[in-house]
C-alpha cells in the first residue's frame, strides 16, 4: 500500500457510502453528504472525535485512507468519523441542522488552522487498503459492529477474489468469525435477490443484522433453512426447497410492514434461542404460523413436564407474593379478592388431588397425606 502522506483540503474529501458501517442504511451514490452526516452524527459518536479534535487538534499520525474514484473524486475509505467531525467543526451551521449543541462546534482558532488541511494516503485501489482497513475494524482496536463487518468481508471476497481462509488469517480470526459473518450476509442478499426479503420493508429504521448472525451459529435456524452442510463462501448457501422456510424466518426475525408483521425478536437474550426450539418442533411451528406469539410457540416446542413444572413454580412464586400481601392487601370485605382466592384453592386442591392419585398408584397403595416442598 502506497504510504505517502498528502496534506488535503477537507472541502475536497467525500464520504464513503459504501462504508460498511452506513450500509445498512441504504446508502448510494447519489446520497448527498449532509444526509451521511446527519447518520454519522446520530449513530456513529461523532461528538466524542469533535471532543478530541478541539482538545488535541487532529492526530497528524493517523491519517486517513482515500482513494481516487468517480470523476476524480477523493473518496475517504477509512476514517469518515473523523471527516465528519473535522466538516462539522468548519460548518457549525450544522449544529441546528443536525440538533447539535452550538457550543460543540465552537473551537479555537489554532484548533480551525490545524484542520484546514488533513493527512491522507491516497491508496490506487481499494485492494490495497483491505489488509490494514480489515485488521483494524473487524478483529483491531477499533471493531465495527456484526453488519459492517459482513459488508467489509464480503467486498473483499466477491469483489477482490480473496479466498474468506485468507482474509481471516490476515486479521487474525482463529473462531471462523469470517466465514459465519460472510455466510449470513450471504443468506440475506439471496433472500433480496429471490424477492423473498426486503430490508426496506422492516418495521425498524435498520436491519439487526446481527440477530440473523447470532441465530444462525444455531443448529435449530441451520436446520431449518437447510445450510448446515453448506459451504461457507458460496453467494446461494439456501436451496430452493427452503425458500419459503426462508421468507418466513426472516419475516418472524426481522418483520414486515407490508404485512402488518412485527419482529417477534425483541432481544436477542432469550428470544433467539427460544425461536431455535420452535424450529426444531413442527408442532410449534404450526402455530407460530398461524399467529401465536413465541412464548406460547415456544411452550408449544417444549416437554410437557418442562411445562407442567414450570407452570407450578411460577404458580407457587405468585402465591408466595401474594401470601406476604394478605395481612395489610385484605380487609376481610372485598369479596371479589375472597372469590379469587377459592378459585385458587379449588384449582389447586383437585390438582393435587389427581397428581396424589396417581402417585399413589405409583406406589401400589393408598397413603393419604400432603407432601410439600418442607419434607
Amino acid at each position: 500500500m502506497n504510504n505517502t502522506i498528502s496534506q488535503i483540503s477537507p472541502e475536497k474529501l467525500s464520504f464513503d457510502y459504501k462504508n460498511p458501517r452506513v450500509a445498512e442504511f441504504g446508502f448510494n451514490s447519489s446520497t448527498g453528504e449532509k444526509e451521511i452526516l446527519k447518520i454519522l452524527w446520530a449513530v456513529m459518536g461523532v461528538e466524542e472525535i469533535v471532543l478530541s479534535i478541539k482538545a488535541s487538534k487532529f492526530f497528524q499520525n493517523e491519517p486517513l485512507i482515500a482513494i481516487e474514484e468517480e470523476g476524480n473524486k477523493i473518496i475517504v475509505i477509512e476514517g469518515n468519523r473523523r471527516l465528519a467531525a473535522v466538516k462539522s467543526i468548519l460548518n457549525p451551521s450544522y449544529a441546528d441542522e443536525f440538533g447539535i449543541n452550538k457550543n460543540l462546534l465552537s473551537v479555537q482558532v489554532e484548533v480551525l488552522e490545524s484542520i484546514k488541511t488533513l493527512p491522507v494516503i491516497v491508496v490506487d485501489s481499494r485492494e490495497d487498503a483491505w489488509k490494514f482497513i480489515g485488521f483494524k475494524h473487524i478483529n483491531g482496536p477499533a471493531k465495527w459492529g456484526s453488519y459492517a463487518k459482513a459488508q467489509y468481508i464480503s467486498q473483499i471476497k466477491n469483489e477482490f477474489n480473496i479466498p474468506l481462509s485468507e482474509i481471516a488469517s490476515q486479521i487474525g480470526d482463529t473462531h471462523r468469525t469470517v466465514e459465519k459473518l460472510y455466510q449470513g450476509l450471504q443468506v440475506i442478499e439471496q433472500a433480496e435477490r429471490e424477492k423473498l426479503f426486503d430490508r426496506t420493508d422492516v418495521p425498524s429504521s435498520r436491519l439487526f443484522f446481527s440477530h440473523l448472525y447470532t441465530g444462525l451459529t444455531y443448529q435449530g435456524y441451520r436446520e431449518f433453512i437447510s445450510i448446515q452442510n453448506s459451504q461457507y463462501d458460496t453467494l446461494n448457501p439456501v436451496p430452493n426447497n427452503k425458500f419459503e422456510n426462508l421468507s418466513e424466518l426472516l419475516k418472524w426475525i426481522y418483520g414486515s410492514k407490508k404485512e402488518n408483521q412485527n419482529p417477534i425478536i425483541q432481544s436477542q437474550n432469550p428470544d433467539l434461542k427460544r425461536l431455535e426450539s420452535v424450529l426444531k418442533n413442527k408442532e410449534a411451528i404450526v402455530a407460530l404460523k398461524s399467529g401465536v406469539d413465541l412464548i406460547t410457540a415456544y411452550e408449544i416446542s417444549q416437554p410437557k413436564r418442562d411445562n407442567f413444572e414450570q407452570s407450578l413454580l411460577e404458580a407457587k412464586r405468585a402465591l408466595t407474593k401474594a401470601h406476604s400481601f394478605q395481612p395489610e392487601a385484605f380487609d376481610g370485605t372485598d369479596m371479589a379478592l375472597l372469590k379469587h382466592a377459592g378459585t385458587i384453592a379449588k384449582l389447586s386442591e383437585e390438582l393435587y388431588n389427581n397428581m396424589y392419585k396417581k402417585y399413589e398408584a405409583s406406589l401400589g397403595k393408598k397413603e393419604r397425606k400432603w407432601i410439600t416442598d418442607d419434607e
